[in-house]
């Protein structure tokens, strides 16, 4: 099974790091996102990736074309031009790395990439910003078993300030970020055939509007509710979040 990758956004609201490197490239831990997200879906089998790039791709091909010098010790021996990579520890992936385009819409990017697919497969699809605990492997079999074209991935996000309870004016509780008492929101992680592709008509197109909307109206789409842990980078506090939750060893998307 494939899964695809969304990384050619622009994240002008992480500017102090996209100025730079595409958003899927800024790192937690000393990796990027990008890699955070392939090692969640490699615990659950997945191996096969397809990434679609755009604003600074250049940065994703260059760190997986040198991705032993990015990952191990080296010793570069100049007079003989010969290189020794120590000790490297080699991931079970195959890379994908498309080019589709600057400012193509998320459902234009997925469009330009079906020819990668496989036409008789279901495939993962996910943003390129976001780590989760989510349980990868049910969601496939909750896919194939209700049978439509689409599933997404549902969740409750923590609150980013404390709630308050009030009786009129009186102040009788506070909850500091509740989690779980708002909507449930799309949270990537999805699974789709193929054929749900035939939603997008145009390249700019964002997969969550106008697709989006005609799966549901199709009654093609079906949501996987995922309580556990969930949250994507979109400024630079997140990104600071998420380091602090690495740093302190208890990073809970860390499942290999």
């Amino acid at each position: 099974m494939k899964a695809v990758i969304l990384a050619g956004g622009l994240g002008t609201r992480l500017a102090e790091e996209t100025s730079v490197r595409p958003k899927p490239m800024v790192e937690i831990g000393g990796r990027p996102i990008l890699w955070h997200i392939m090692k969640m879906y490699s615990q659950h089998g997945i191996h096969d990736f397809i990434i679609c790039c755009g604003y600074k791709g250049y940065v994703i091909k260059e760190y997986f074309a040198n991705y032993y010098l990015h990952t191990s010790d080296v010793t570069f021996d100049l007079p003989q031009n010969k290189t020794t990579v120590h000790a490297s520890v080699a991931e079970p992936w195959t890379v994908t790395l498309v080019d589709t385009g600057d400012d193509t819409g998320t459902g234009g990017r997925l469009k330009r990439i079906r020819k990668y697919l496989n036409p008789d497969e279901p495939f993962c699809m996910t943003y390129g910003d976001g780590v989760s605990n989510v349980d990868i492997t049910a969601e496939i079999v909750f896919h194939r078993q209700h049978g439509k074209l689409a599933t997404l991935t549902s969740v409750q996000p923590v609150a980013r300030f404390g709630a308050l309870q009030l009786n009129g004016t009186q102040v009788t509780g506070f909850h500091e970020k509740p989690s779980g008492e708002g909507g449930w929101i799309n949270g990537g992680f999805f699974v789709l055939e193929p054929s749900a592709l035939d939603t997008v008509t145009d390249d700019a197109q964002m997969f969550e509007r106008e697709p989006i909307e005609t799966l549901v109206s199709q009654g093609d789409l079906h949501t996987y509710q995922h309580h556990g842990f969930w949250y994507a980078v979109d400024t630079l506090r997140d990104k600071q979040h998420l380091e602090e939750l690495w740093q302190s060893g208890k990073a809970p998307w860390k499942t290999w």
